[in-house]
């Protein structure tokens, strides 16, 4: 039986250039690491259980409202559902990297995906849409990202007293402004527009109307119907120069 093959190969050089290049979001990531880890010990959590939930979770918001759940008895089952919902939105970000992760092996795609965060999946996906393939971004950047998280949180568990109130830095804007300027970079046309159109009009829907953080649910699903339907089905720029 003929083996599998697959066609992307990793470039070392390139993942320690894409390490580089997301250092300076790590720097935020460090800060809001070191909130994080101040939130868990506060909240009673001792500080290697608390380095060992960043270390195997790495999922900041998901975290951060286990912890706003922790107490004397822990609702195991409403933090399983609080924590799917808000880390849902990577099913959608998984499958809009499948055109590249396919090309990989399984073992490769899959520890990849333990990498993925909203800032190299942003990076990843401009790259694509500009006709590039760039999985080192996703190995090299959550790496970089990783690492910073952990620092952050042993930062916030040691050193807490000097992270009294991280949001008066106004450091809690960084990603969003990040990840805003990825979106206006890459190629926009009136599909791409609507999209986003929807995907924040029912992100603020759900924020005003339904429970807490399924606005990121009800975002990403607007959005991603939109794309599935839609958006792939427009022609690719080989097509339109064919055309």
């Amino acid at each position: 039986m003929k083996k599998s093959s697959y066609s992307y190969q990793f470039q070392p050089a390139k993942v320690r250039s894409e390490l580089l290049r997301m250092f300076p979001i790590s720097l935020f990531v460090v800060a809001f690491g070191a909130a994080f880890g101040l939130a868990a010990v506060q909240k009673g959590l001792a500080p290697f259980d608390t380095l060992l939930m960043s270390t195997l979770m790495f999922a900041g918001a998901s975290q951060f409202a286990a912890i706003e759940m922790w107490g004397a008895e822990v609702p195991v089952i409403p933090v399983m559902v609080v924590v799917f919902a808000i880390n849902s939105r990577h099913l959608l970000m998984g499958a809009s990297l499948y055109p590249m992760l396919k090309d990989v092996s399984p073992a490769k795609r899959y520890g990849l995906i333990l990498l993925l965060t909203d800032a190299n999946w942003a990076v990843a996906a401009q790259d694509y849409q500009s006709g590039r393939h760039n999985l080192e971004v996703i190995l090299g950047g959550g790496l970089v990202l990783w690492l910073a998280w952990i620092i952050g949180t042993w930062l916030g568990v040691y050193f807490g007293g000097l992270f009294q109130n991280p949001k008066s830095l106004g450091m809690d804007m960084v990603l969003g402004c990040f990840l805003l300027s990825m979106a206006l970079g890459g190629k926009k046309n009136l599909r791409v527009l609507v999209a986003w159109g929807l995907a924040a009009a029912a992100s603020l829907a759900a924020w005003k109307w339904l429970p807490a953080n399924t606005h990121v649910v009800a975002g990403a699903l607007a959005g991603g119907v939109v794309g599935f339907f839609w958006l792939e089905k427009q022609p690719t720029d080989a097509q339109e120069e064919a055309a």
